[in-house]
């Protein structure tokens, strides 16, 4: 692919999307390349976090970059916040490359270009250190070791998929976790909590990570059973939690799945949102949508950053529960519970447009 055509191929792809803005930028003293991409500002500025990965290109990092920027916009409307959708990205040279204080600084410098426009946080690859970094150069990163910054959201997010649990238990005429197997993919932060709040909840667990470290501290802790990577999403279970990368449930993997209810962390779990959620609900089985469920760590940080309390978050973590509930009862009016969670998101920014424009006259 050419310049141009990629150029023009990236154009589309906000236009089609809905994007505000996308830009590029390179820091040639630091070796830093990085893209951050606006999805909404409709609602308020826009918070979402910063992604340190090796992608094979380009292509790929603008792909993963307009995804999720669009997916912070529902799962922001979704919880009720006053914040926009947003997202950024490091492409990083090689795997596991260690974040520096000087890459840091500079991406911190870029994110000051949006005069709070856009709200950087943490995400895959950024740890509340690199966070803390960022924040030399702006104002405008959450989830750092300060006072107010949150710290490390992956918690909160685990609790929010806890919540989203319990309402797909009860959808399905289930009321307790005691007894029921959840299979874990992905044991990176939110993954580990995940797992320790099921395991206080009395469920069976069976995870699987490419960090064998990670593996074994989860079943040695929560009595987990392992099984490949390879293995996790065909495995015999009550409820499947994606928590690693997105578009891991497709056409192939759809088929061989063997589980009543998808729940998880990871953002865009569906690699089309469209077809994949028919699949799902064809197969029977129940779709709680990950931009609803996983929003815990969002609500935490962006809560924060517009001044509420921390009893205020935890209230509002804790509703996660009834608005995929309220998802689940649109569904009858939608053809899936995709398609249920996008109309919610779109009817709340529709609202919340109005009542700005009301507020302004």
């Amino acid at each position: 692919m050419n310049e141009s055509t990629h150029t023009l191929n990236t154009i589309e792809e906000m236009t089609r999307c809905g994007h505000e803005r996308v830009c590029f930028h390179v820091d040639e003293e630091t070796g830093l390349r990085a893209i951050i991409a606006v999805h909404s500002t409709k609602l308020g500025n826009a918070l979402g976090g910063v992604r340190r990965w090796h992608y094979a290109n380009e292509h790929e990092a603008i792909y993963d970059v307009l995804r999720l920027s669009e997916g912070m916009t529902w799962k922001a409307a979704c919880a009720g916040l006053a914040m926009g959708g947003a997202k950024s990205v490091i492409m990083l040279p090689e795997k596991g490359l260690a974040g520096t204080r000087e890459v840091a600084r500079a991406m911190g410098r870029f994110i000051d270009t949006f005069s709070g426009t856009y709200i950087g946080a943490e995400d895959v690859g950024v740890s509340p250190q690199f966070t803390d970094w960022m924040l030399e150069q702006t104002d405008h990163v959450m989830g750092g070791t300060g006072e107010g910054q949150g710290g490390d959201p992956s918690p909160h997010t685990a609790m929010g998929v806890i919540y989203g649990m319990q309402a797909s238990l009860r959808h399905v005429g289930r009321d307790q976790f005691a007894g029921l197997t959840v299979a874990i993919q992905g044991l990176g932060s939110v993954g580990t909590y995940l797992a320790e709040f099921l395991n206080e909840r009395g469920a069976e667990l069976i995870v699987a990570d490419h960090h064998d470290d990670k593996v074994k501290h989860v079943a040695d802790t929560c009595n987990a059973r392992v099984v490949s990577c390879d293995e996790i999403l065909g495995v015999k279970c009550d409820i499947l939690a994606p928590c690693a990368l997105g578009a891991i449930l497709d056409e192939k993997s759809i088929a061989n799945l063997k589980t009543d209810i998808i729940c998880g962390a990871a953002n865009n779990v569906l690699k089309d949102p469209e077809a994949d959620a028919r699949r799902l609900s064809d197969k029977g089985v129940l779709y709680a949508p990950d931009f609803v469920v996983n929003a815990g760590g969002l609500i935490h940080l962006a809560g924060l950053y517009l001044g509420y309390t921390l009893d205020q978050l935890q209230a509002m973590i804790a509703r996660i529960e009834e608005t995929t509930m309220t998802v689940f009862e649109m569904t009858g009016a939608h053809e899936t519970t995709g398609h249920a969670a996008l109309a919610l998101a779109k009817q709340r920014i529709e609202e919340g447009t109005a009542q700005e424009q009301v507020n302004a006259h």
